[in-house]
């Protein structure tokens, strides 16, 4: 199956439809609940321990965030601290570079969802993307979403937003949304810079209701939080999600 062409008209434009983000924000904000059934707890960082991640899924499980995000090598582990509790297992792939070939993103894609990961988060091909070549870039993750979608799996696709300019992220959004992404997505958090409110607002203008878009690196706080949810987002990646969810009342 060949990626779709990338196009912008009128048409189009009429079909992405209006996101009411502060209505969104004020009913996520309403309780800790609530905000956590957006959140992916996350924890990437290379160091981390098979005793870190299954403290992150219990963590997960008691607080019902959206998911437990690990490294690949920990989806197995996760999946099976996760069991029973209904929380899926996120995962990233081509992570964090966006420089994998699309064999090995298909490959990582069927093998994780195999493992029992339901949330593939994909560094678009940001070389590819900064040097105009929109076919490549679209194939990568049509490709990834084809079999993501296969397995019952959804794809954030991940566009490390302090690397692009303005155009490039728009370019940016609009491949991946028409390449089938569930989600954009701002950083990976490994990059020089992590998520704005500037960049959530502007991709969720791409966006409108055609897919979703979350928000991630650098968010810590609950501050952070709302900000990025009234900037447009429905969904954030943080590993301080604990920390965020108590000062909203969680225990």
């Amino acid at each position: 199956m060949s990626a779709p062409t990338l196009h912008q008209d009128a048409n189009e434009e009429s079909n992405r439809g209006s996101y009411d983000s502060a209505a969104f924000a004020a009913a996520t904000l309403k309780n800790w609940q609530s905000l956590a059934a957006v959140i992916d707890h996350t924890l990437l960082k290379p160091d981390a321990t098979r005793a870190q991640v299954e403290s992150l899924c219990g963590e997960a499980a008691r607080y019902r965030f959206a998911c437990a995000m690990v490294n690949p090598v920990w989806v197995s582990t996760a999946v099976g601290a996760l069991s029973g509790t209904r929380v899926p297992v996120g995962v990233v792939i081509g992570f964090p570079l966006g420089a994998s070939l699309v064999s090995t993103l298909r490959q990582e894609a069927a093998a994780l969802s195999r493992l029992g990961a339901r949330e593939l988060d994909m560094v678009i091909p940001i070389g590819l993307l900064k040097s105009g070549d929109n076919h490549a870039v679209q194939n990568a993750i049509h490709t990834t979403a084809t079999v993501a979608h296969h397995h019952g799996a959804i794809l954030k696709v991940i566009l490390e937003t302090a690397l692009l300019s303005v155009e490039e992220k728009l370019r940016g959004s609009e491949l991946a949304i028409q390449a089938g992404a569930d989600f954009i997505k701002t950083s990976t958090g490994f990059s020089s810079g992590g998520a704005t409110a500037a960049d959530v607002a502007l991709m969720r203008g791409i966006a409108g209701n055609r897919c979703g878009v979350k928000a991630s690196g650098g968010i810590r706080t609950l501050a952070n939080v709302k900000e990025m949810l009234e900037a447009g987002a429905n969904r954030i990646g943080a590993s301080a999600s604990v920390a965020i969810v108590r000062e909203l009342g969680a225990e």
